[in-house]
C-alpha cells in the first residue's frame, strides 16, 4: 500500500471527513486534497506521525474508558 492509499485509509478509520480530517491534524484542506488526488506525495514521516498520533489517541481514549467502566462513573 502506497502512502496516498495508506493517507485515505487513515481518514476512513478515523470515520472523518476530509474537513474534519484537515482540522484535526491542522493541514490546509487544499493540500490533502492533493495529497489523495495523487498530484502531490504526503511525506512518509509525517505520514507516520499522522498514524501515530491517531494510534496513541485511541489509546488513551479506550483508557480512559476502561477506566470509567471499572470506576463505575459512566
Amino acid at each position: 500500500m502506497n502512502a496516498r492509499e495508506r493517507l485515505i485509509e487513515l481518514r476512513k478509520e478515523m470515520n472523518l471527513n476530509r474537513k474534519q480530517f484537515c482540522e484535526y491534524f491542522m493541514i490546509p484542506y487544499r493540500t490533502v486534497v492533493d495529497w489523495e488526488a495523487g498530484n502531490r506525495r504526503v511525506p512518509e514521516y509525517l505520514l507516520n506521525l499522522m498514524i501515530y498520533k491517531a494510534e496513541a489517541e485511541k489509546l488513551l481514549q479506550k483508557n480512559e474508558e476502561e477506566k470509567e467502566e471499572k470506576d463505575g462513573t459512566k
